[in-house]
């Protein structure tokens, strides 16, 4: 009686290289990129994901729960969380829009304002520890945004 299963030889060969996937890649950076944050952050008593809104708030200091949502690619789910731990920390204020209760407006705080300042080394801290020149994170980085869009159905 013969087996229809393949062979473990043909298993071996078809079983896909954890070290030839793009996505492993791109999850171990992932995981690289967030360890040196996390050493950076840590003094300043932020999450990567705390200072993702951060920065976005520094550049625009009021936005929604949904305008930050968008910019980050996060779901209201994920970020009111994180935001209710920054307005803990009295890093944010979160306020109802006069204009329509169901909208939560974030704004940064005098705190959160006089934290950009210490946040400052942060990126010269990261370009450093990537040992990258200015133009090959640029390419990298452009490259990662055009998969990003690709994947998501934005191409």
């Amino acid at each position: 009686m013969s087996s229809s299963r393949p062979s473990p030889s043909v298993i071996a060969a078809s079983t896909p290289k954890l070290d030839a996937q793009l996505c492993f890649a791109l999850y171990s950076a992932g995981l690289a990129m967030n360890k040196v944050y996390r050493k950076l952050l840590k003094p300043l008593g932020l999450t990567y994901p705390q200072y993702l809104v951060m920065m976005v708030l520094w550049q625009d200091e009021s936005q929604s729960v949904s305008e930050i949502g968008a910019r980050l690619f996060l779901d209201s789910a994920t970020l009111t969380p994180l935001l209710k731990r920054l307005e803990t920390a009295g890093l944010v204020a979160r306020l109802r829009s006069r204009e329509d209760e169901r909208h939560v407006v974030i704004t940064l705080t005098a705190r959160g304002k006089a934290l950009q300042a210490k946040a400052g080394k942060v990126q010269e801290s990261v370009f450093c520890a990537s040992q990258c020149t200015p133009s090959e994170l640029k390419h990298l980085k452009d490259e990662l945004q055009d998969l990003r869009s690709r994947l998501s159905g934005e191409a």
